[in-house]
């Protein structure tokens, strides 16, 4: 396991809020912020390997440029001069977005995605893209153009995917925002396993581009409040969102209402999925404490029965089977065998699929989210594990590591990507080996600043958590 942390007083450790003030008071400057955070990534990031693109020179371009600005009281927005990280697969202008594989061509994007545009204009310092599996399709940092990411908790252990480098960077103190994406649980995921917490937010709430069926982009910190002020410039619109939600002027950072909030609240607590991989002992005895926190508080929480069945996970799996195969197929002989064997095995396994069960395979998705919806009606919020154990060996592609059984693992997540409801991972305990383990908190559709209010409230429940990883000792290492 990795040494304690290091004081969180240290400016690379320092939340959001905690930065704005700090700049507004000229307590230290974008500058001297950007030059600790780099600092720290150099202590850590070779035995992490989250980060591409890391370009010191331009980072400190940017923390001049914004320090000029708060120097002269004009800030562009609430994120100026904050350190953020963004996902390889979100384009950020003149790089190239490489999504995680040696198979695609490094063209230069034209321009950046909605997510990265709206962090660029609120004047965030752009610290590095974050690395990913091929294509996104794995809940680990195994890519066959990325070095392997790890978890700082454990550098034998995956942080997860497919957001894997945004996770690993979070928990490790790079600064305090870092931007991902989820289809099927790839920033909760990444969140449980790493110890952070996540919003997905409801489809459409935070515009991003290609806009597809489950997709969405959200913040990945330390805290609670991190997060919140996040949302105020992530969920600005852009027309390039064609499923886009009207926006809306929400309050996102008011969402210090306490553990009172809680009083009255109808939670169900949904610790068997229907499908998938068993609960691990030691995640079921961590949400089950989560829940009596709830009810400590004053809400009533009652089991669930599981709503997602097998031929649910096992259409929606088939049917991303087809899309990546009709994918692959489209690419050059050459780069195709670039792609991980994992995600070839995977892929080909659809190229017999007939009309009608790629036809079938699709409907699972509608299914899918009429059972959401209609399991959670009943209720103000659901609680359940984020994922059904602990995080896997750092080289396993998957929970399972088999390319047959891939999706196991997302029956928790998965189904409110479907119902399009926001979803947090927020840490509720660790293991009897130090490991993070996720609760996941799912609200009602559009109330995104709801889930966020609530996970407050359990944030100040759980009380005091165990220090933040820091980077090997130097004795630690000549153990490897």
């Amino acid at each position: 396991m990795a040494a304690p942390a290091a004081g969180s007083d240290a400016l690379h450790a320092l939340g959001v809020p905690q930065l704005v003030e700090g700049f507004r008071r000229r307590d230290f400057s974008p500058v001297e912020v950007a030059e600790a955070v780099l600092g720290h990534v150099e202590l850590w990031e070779r035995h992490l390997q989250a980060l591409y693109l890391l370009q010191p020179e331009r980072v400190m371009a940017q923390a001049r440029e914004s320090e000029a600005r708060w120097l002269h009281g004009q800030p562009l927005g609430p994120l100026d001069g904050v350190p953020v990280t963004i996902k390889d697969n979100i384009a950020t202008r003149g790089d190239p977005t490489p999504l995680g594989t040696a198979a695609c061509e490094l063209v230069p994007a034209a321009a950046d995605a909605p997510p990265a545009a709206r962090l660029r204009e609120a004047g965030a310092v752009f610290l590095a893209k974050t690395t990913m599996p091929d294509y996104g399709m794995l809940s680990s940092g195994l890519s066959s153009f990325h070095a392997l990411a790890r978890n700082p908790w454990d550098l034998a252990c995956t942080p997860g995917g497919s957001s894997a480098g945004a996770g690993a960077a979070a928990a490790a103190g790079y600064g305090p925002l870092h931007l991902g994406t989820d289809i099927g649980g790839s920033l909760r995921l990444p969140a449980g396993w790493c110890g952070i917490f996540t919003l997905k937010p409801s489809l459409g709430r935070i515009p991003i581009d290609p806009p597809y069926t489950g997709r969405a982009a959200g913040p990945m910190t330390r805290t609670v409040a991190d997060a919140a002020w996040a949302m105020q410039v992530l969920s600005l619109p852009d027309a390039r969102d064609s499923m886009s939600l009207p926006f809306q002027d929400i309050a996102w950072t008011d969402i210090e209402r306490g553990p009172a909030l809680l009083r009255g609240l109808r939670i169900g607590l949904l610790l068997d999925a229907g499908c998938g991989l068993p609960v691990d002992a030691e995640v079921r005895e961590a949400v089950q404490a989560a829940a009596r926190l709830f009810e400590q508080a004053g809400a009533h929480v009652e089991p669930m029965a599981p709503f997602l069945r097998p031929e649910m996970l096992d259409g929606m799996d088939h049917f991303w089977r087809m899309r990546s195969h009709m994918d692959l197929q489209a690419l050059p002989r050459a780069r195709r065998a670039a792609v991980l064997p994992y995600i070839r095995a995977w892929a080909d396994s659809a190229a017999g699929m007939t009309g009608e069960a790629v036809f079938r395979a699709a409907s699972r998705f509608h299914e899918t989210r009429v059972a959401t919806v209609a399991a959670c009606a009943p209720y103000d919020l659901v609680l359940s594990p984020v994922s059904p154990g602990p995080a896997a060996p750092a080289e396993w592609a998957s929970p399972t590591n088999d390319p047959m059984r891939p999706l196991e693992h997302i029956a928790f997540t998965v189904p409110f990507n479907m119902s399009e409801q926001p979803a947090a991972s927020i840490n509720c305990g660790y293991t009897a080996g130090g490991l993070p383990i996720g609760l996941q908190i799912a609200g009602r559709r559009f109330d995104d600043l709801g889930v966020l209010r609530i996970s407050r409230a359990f944030e100040l429940l759980r009380g005091p958590q165990r220090p933040w990883p820091s980077p090997p000792t130097p004795a630690a290492q000549t153990l490897d």
